[in-house]
């Protein structure tokens, strides 16, 4: 694992431990180098996941990607960070179950909302803004509206 401090190759690991929901083991690392310390988490991946874009171009699924975008819509909403983590988990087991090696971006974006609703409110309508593309306060009201009578919030909602 390269230092993230001086980007040497060769690293120490000084303690391993699994997370607390066993999907992942959690390594505190040195650097000999440059003396760094730092953490890194390794999961298990049963696929290689293709993301499909709106305009049909195909990317590489990157979990850090997905966990930055539901990190800046829980920004600053007291969320601990050990749910935001079983959460993302969640998501990506959801991805991985589905027996597919490309998916839909909206279908992502299905099953982030379905996890940001049980995690924080305000944080799901952040997200849902971005993902549902609201591009006036009409939209939010509507939005609103749509999740107080418990209709479905997306696609994948009505399906179910």
């Amino acid at each position: 694992m390269r230092c993230p401090y001086c980007g040497n190759d060769d690293t120490q690991v000084k303690d391993s431990r699994p997370t607390e929901d066993s999907n992942s083991i959690r390594r505190r690392r040195i650097c000999p180098s440059c003396g760094g310390r730092f953490t890194t988490f390794e999961r298990v991946q049963l696929r290689e996941l293709s993301v499909v874009k709106k305009s049909g171009r195909k990317v590489p699924f990157d979990r850090d990607k997905l966990a930055r975008s539901v990190n800046t819509a829980l920004r600053k909403r007291d969320v601990a960070p050990e749910r935001v983590e079983r959460m993302l988990s969640g998501v990506v087991r959801q991805l991985e179950s589905l027996g597919e090696n490309e998916i839909s971006s909206e279908q992502i974006g299905a099953f982030v909302m379905e996890g940001l609703k049980e995690l924080d409110d305000v944080a799901f309508v952040r997200f849902a803004s971005v993902y549902r593309n609201f591009s006036a306060a009409d939209d939010f009201r509507s939005f609103l509206t749509e999740l107080a009578q418990g209709m479905p919030l997306s696609k994948h909602d009505a399906e179910d």
